[in-house]
């Protein structure tokens, strides 16, 4: 009989898998075993287990567009990120998955958390067929408003993709001069996987991009609220007005 230690080790080996045969395979192997601490694994394994297959059901339910357009070879989501910041960029990305992928948790990137948002971001591209960004810097931005910027950013994106897609999701919005058909989807972050992955990567870049801004203007706490608009960078930019990545536009009520 094994020790419980060795059995133990055995399950943080696999906890954190994805992979549900894994924990089907242990629980069998020690589901009658009758000591105590072996319960508890079991147990543990068990509930893992269930929070897999409601994971696996969900990720189901975020493909549902994905299957009405399947007879397109290739589906893209489009979605941004930074709308509604005082600084920095507005960032989009447009990706297009494989009709067999298998990858869990993904959901609109505010709904993410910052660590798994990253792991995610790298296995998106990853297993990717294609996926790009688009990024639009803020004096452009305050040149022909965010609205147009957002838009320009999500031309660029699609336009980049090294694969055309047949068809493009897009969450809430039509893009204008685009010749790819779209199909706009009222919160397609929570209701499409294509949308959701490229919230995710676009998260993760825009993050990034701010985090190496903080280090040149730390000041305005950037690392930390990657531009929006929080008391503590409102209190900085009052104190030591604008930065060079400040939208002039929408910053007007804070300085003189």
């Amino acid at each position: 009989m094994k020790a419980i230690n060795e059995i133990k080790k055995e399950f943080d080996a696999i906890k954190g898998s994805v992979n549900t045969q894994e924990l089907e395979l242990f629980i069998h192997e020690y589901e009658k075993d009758e000591r105590a601490g072996v319960k508890k694994l079991i147990i543990s394994a068990g509930r893992h287990l269930n929070v897999l297959h409601e994971e696996i059901n969900r990720m189901d339910n975020m493909k549902q567009y994905e299957r009405q357009y399947e007879m397109c070879r290739y589906i893209a989501g489009i979605d941004e990120v930074g709308r509604g910041p005082l600084a920095g960029p507005v960032v989009t990305c447009a990706v297009i998955l494989p009709k067999d992928c298998d990858l869990l948790f993904i959901n609109d990137s505010k709904k993410v958390p910052k660590k798994r948002r990253e792991l995610l971001s790298e296995r998106i591209k990853e297993c990717a067929i294609a996926c790009e960004l688009g990024v639009v810097e803020p004096d452009v931005i305050d040149e022909i408003n965010i609205l147009n910027a957002t838009y320009k950013a999500m031309k660029e994106a699609v336009e980049h993709l090294s694969v055309k897609p047949d068809i493009l999701l897009v969450d809430a919005v039509k893009i204008p001069n685009l010749s790819v058909k779209q199909v706009p989807i009222i919160k397609g972050d929570a209701k499409s996987i294509s949308i959701a992955a490229a919230s995710i990567v676009a998260k993760v870049a825009r993050d990034s991009i701010m985090e190496e801004y903080d280090s040149i203007y730390p000041e305005y706490g950037f690392a930390q609220n990657v531009g929006y608009g929080v008391e503590k960078h409102i209190d900085a930019l009052k104190k030591y007005g604008p930065c060079p990545i400040h939208r002039k536009s929408f910053i007007k009520n804070f300085v003189s």
